[in-house]
């Protein structure tokens, strides 16, 4: 067979991890290729269950992709910013209020942080198909290689967590995953993430947040590890602490989506995104997530057939009659965030009502 040569492209070279003491979380490390067998399955799905309860955020390794291929990834992932020109950024800037959907560029400045500072995050957005809409010339060549990062991300990696996240309730295999076709009607897609240096200023107005605590609307999220130290984690104990970059790692957490279908079993996470230690300063960070979610006409229920909950209390956010669907929900958490007034309490949460559901920010 002959070899496949792939397209020239630049090489994005990450800087080294941070040498700073931070305070790292320690979060558990899940060996994916552990669950080939039915007794592997049922291993890491008890580690699992113990990380969602406890630490809320866990890692994954040998998911699939080779460091070259990951490598790769990030090359292509920097070319929507360091390879399309500002006018032409604009022709793919996705309508989010109109839309209610983050697909094409979301903009620097789009989000409101703290004390009249916005943000200096850019995005460039692909939804699951990248054939349903037109891409910066830069990108076309790409396509092929970005659309494999969504099968793997969704065939190879969510629905494996997500079976063993139905195991760790006592649930059939395929419960969540019956949620999560591929082919669905719903709102998943890879994100390709930059954030930018901010001013001093800037930093102090907003005591050195990039994006403040909260939690995501989706059910799982799926980020690759990177070098740049920025993303915070809110402890048990109430305490921010920071995710430490392992190589070729992924960083999983659950959503808010998953909370309530699981009725308060998993919990969403809060975390945060802060200015780098100071040996990162002024550097850009690279990311790319993978964001999931149900199908949209799917209702956020929880699981009340679930033998867990024969111990403990199922813990609702709304009575079952005013459950939102999955589109209805990641439709309203995309055109509020960053854009709504918040109302400030005294411990420093910020709240919003969104669908009758109390939604709270961490600064």
């Amino acid at each position: 067979m002959p070899s496949v040569t792939l397209p020239a492209i630049p090489r994005h070279v990450p800087p080294p991890p941070t040498q700073e003491p931070l305070d790292y979380a320690d979060l558990p490390i899940i060996d994916l290729s552990k669950g080939k067998t039915p007794e592997g399955r049922i291993e890491l799905s008890e580690q699992m269950r113990d990380a969602l309860n406890v630490k809320g955020f866990f890692y994954i390794i040998n998911h699939g992709f080779s460091q070259a291929e990951t490598d790769r990834m990030f090359d292509i992932a920097d070319l929507p910013f360091n390879s399309v020109s500002d006018e032409e950024r604009k022709l793919y800037s996705g309508d989010i209020k109109e839309q209610m959907s983050y697909e094409g560029y979301k903009p620097r400045q789009y989000w409101h942080i703290d004390s009249g500072v916005r943000d200096e995050i850019e995005n460039y957005n692909i939804y699951r198909d990248v054939e349903r809409r037109e891409h910066p010339k830069a990108l076309r060549p790409f396509l092929p290689e970005i659309q494999k990062l969504i099968e793997h991300n969704h065939l190879n990696i969510l629905h494996p967590i997500l079976r063993l996240l139905a195991l760790g309730m006592e649930l059939p295999e395929e419960t969540f995953v019956e949620q999560h076709p591929f082919r669905g009607d719903s709102g998943n897609y890879v994100r390709f993430m930059k954030y930018w240096p901010r001013s001093e200023e800037d930093e102090a107005k907003t005591n050195n947040v990039w994006m403040k605590g909260h939690t995501d609307s989706g059910t799982i999220t799926i980020l690759w590890s990177q070098p740049v130290a920025a993303l915070q984690i809110m402890s048990p104990d109430g305490k921010w602490r920071w995710v430490k970059h392992i190589d070729n790692a992924l960083v999983i957490n659950a959503g808010d989506a998953m909370e309530f279908m699981s009725g308060g079993f998993y919990k969403a996470t809060i975390h945060r995104v802060v200015q780098p230690p100071q040996d990162q300063r002024g550097l850009t960070r690279l990311g790319i997530f993978y964001f999931c979610f149900t199908d949209d006409d799917v209702l956020l229920l929880p699981r009340i057939e679930s033998p867990v909950f024969k111990s403990r209390e199922v813990i609702r956010r709304y009575a079952d009659a005013d459950a939102p669907t999955m589109g209805t929900w990641r439709k309203s958490r995309t055109v509020a965030y960053g854009q709504t007034q918040l109302q400030k309490r005294d411990n420093g949460i910020e709240e919003e009502i969104i669908h009758g559901i109390l939604q709270k920010h961490y600064n």
